[in-house]
C-alpha cells in the first residue's frame, strides 16, 4: 500500500476552452497522441507522491478517469475525479471538498499548463511553510505600455511585474477558509493566489518555468506540439544507455567556454549576476547588460553545441530587450533539456574594479543556480591592478566555464 501523503494537487480541467475553439473542453484537446490533460497528469505523477484530484467538466468525468488511470500507473489509488462547477472558483471548491483528512498542503494546478516540469511542482510543495502561499513566476520580458483606447499613455515599469503560473501552493486550512470567505462574498478571483491574498495572507514567489505556459490559443497549442516533437526527436537520436541515478562526469560530459564584455553607460541601475546594484552605473547592452549571465549562457550553449547567445537572444529577438538573468538562464536550460543535456555545474569569473562583489557572492550564486534548475554555480571576482579598460573603470569582463552531461 502507498503511504498516505500530506500533500494534494487539485488539477483544474473543467474549462470550456472557448478561445482555443477546438470543438471540445480544452483539457481534452490533443497535443500529440495525448490530450492536454494527459500531459498535465504525466507531470503531476512524475513529481513526488500526492493525492491527485482532477476536476472535470460535467459529462466528461469518464474521459478524465481514463486519462487519470493512464498517467497514474501504480499510483492510481492516489487519484480521483470530481465534477467542476460553473466557474473556476467553484471547481476548485469542489476539489477542496474531496481532500483526504491527512492532507496539510494543497497545490492548485491548471491542466492547461500541460508542460509544467515536475521539478516546479515539487519546488512549490517544498516551499509551503508557515502561513504564506507560494506562487511560481517568471519575469515579464515584453515592453509594456499603458493605453487609453488607441492612444499610448505611457510606459509600465516591468521590473515590478511577474507572470504568474501554476501550481500555486497553500496551507490547507487557510486556503479552505479563504475559499469560504470568497464564496460567501460572491467575489470571483482570477487565481488562487489573489483569493488567498484577499483573505489577508502573504504570498511568496519562486522561480517558475518557461515550459509552464498556459495553452489558451491555437498558437499556444502549436507551441506545445513543437516542444514535444523536439523532445521526442532528441530522445530518438540519443544513444540507449543504462539508467543512472545521476550524470557521471567523464561519461559523455562536455565543457563549454563563454566570455562577455560590456561597457558602463546604460540606462537605469546595474544588473550583474542576476542582482540589481542600485548605487552602481548600468552596463550598456541589448538586454540588461548582465555580463555574468551572458557569459554563462554562452558557455552552456557552447558545451551543448547549440550555437551562441547572439543566435538565440540577439537583436533579432526583440522580446529579450531589457530581460534579466532569470529569463536568459531559464530559457537556456530549456534549450539544453530539449537537446538531451543536463547541466553539471557552472563557474564564472567577474573581472572589474566595481561593484564590490564579495559581499553578495552567495546571494548571486543562489539566484543563478535557481534559474538553472538548481545546478551548482560558483562566481569569483578579481581586479586587473588598474590595467586596461577594466582597470580604468570603463566596463566589465566575464569568463565562464560550464559542464553538461547527456540526460
Amino acid at each position: 500500500m502507498l503511504p498516505v501523503p500530506d500533500t494534494a494537487i487539485i488539477v483544474v480541467a473543467a474549462g470550456s476552452g472557448t478561445r482555443l475553439d477546438a470543438g471540445a473542453p480544452k483539457a481534452f484537446v490533443g497535443i500529440d497522441s495525448h490530450s492536454i490533460l494527459r500531459h498535465a497528469l504525466d507531470g503531476v505523477f512524475a513529481a513526488a507522491p500526492a493525492q491527485v484530484i482532477v476536476v472535470a467538466p460535467a459529462g466528461f468525468e469518464g474521459d478524465a478517469e481514463t486519462e487519470l488511470r493512464a498517467a497514474a500507473g501504480d499510483r492510481i489509488d492516489l487519484g480521483s475525479v470530481v465534477t467542476g462547477g460553473d466557474t473556476r472558483q467553484l471547481s476548485v471548491a469542489a476539489g477542496l471538498d474531496a481532500l483526504w483528512g491527512d492532507v496539510t498542503r494543497v497545490l492548485v494546478h491548471d491542466a492547461a499548463r500541460a508542460l509544467t516540469p515536475p521539478e516546479v511542482i515539487d519546488a512549490v510543495a517544498a516551499a509551503i511553510a508557515g502561513e504564506s502561499g507560494i506562487l511560481p513566476t517568471l519575469p515579464v520580458v515584453d515592453t509594456l505600455k499603458r493605453v487609453d483606447g488607441d492612444a499610448v499613455v505611457g510606459p509600465i515599469d516591468r521590473s515590478e511585474l511577474a507572470a504568474a503560473q501554476t501550481p500555486q501552493g497553500f496551507p490547507r486550512a487557510l486556503l479552505e477558509a479563504a475559499y469560504e470567505a470568497a464564496l460567501a462574498s460572491g467575489v470571483e478571483y482570477t487565481d488562487d493566489a489573489a483569493l488567498y491574498a484577499a483573505a489577508g495572507h502573504d504570498v511568496r514567489q519562486i522561480t517558475g518555468s518557461a515550459r509552464g505556459f498556459k495553452i489558451t490559443t491555437a498558437a499556444d497549442l502549436e507551441r506545445a506540439r513543437h516542444l514535444l516533437a523536439a523532445a521526442t526527436a532528441a530522445s530518438a537520436e540519443a544513444p540507449v544507455e543504462a539508467p543512472a541515478a545521476a550524470p557521471v562526469p567523464g561519461s559523455g560530459s562536455r565543457v563549454g567556454l563563454g566570455t562577455d564584455v560590456h561597457a558602463f553607460g546604460g540606462d537605469g541601475a546595474l544588473w550583474l549576476a542576476g542582482l540589481e546594484w542600485p548605487e552602481e552605473p548600468a552596463l550598456a547592452g541589448h538586454s540588461d547588460g548582465d555580463a555574468v549571465a551572458h557569459a554563462i549562457v554562452d558557455a552552456l550553449l557552447g558545451a551543448a553545441g547549440l550555437g551562441d547567445i547572439g543566435e538565440h537572444f540577439g537583436t533579432a529577438h526583440p522580446e529579450y530587450a531589457g530581460a534579466h538573468a532569470e529569463v536568459f538562464l531559464a530559457r537556456t536550460r530549456e534549450l539544453l533539456e530539449e537537446a538531451g543535456f543536463a547541466i553539471g555545474n557552472v563557474s564564472a569569473q567577474f573581472q572589474g574594479n566595481r561593484p564590490r562583489f564579495s559581499a553578495r557572492r552567495a546571494e548571486a550564486e543562489g539566484v543563478l543556480s535557481a534559474a538553472l534548475g538548481g545546478a551548482p554555480v560558483s562566481i569569483t571576482a578579481t581586479t586587473t591592478d588598474g590595467l586596461g579598460f577594466l582597470g580604468r573603470g570603463e566596463g566589465i569582463a566575464v569568463t565562464a566555464v560550464a559542464m553538461v552531461h547527456p540526460r
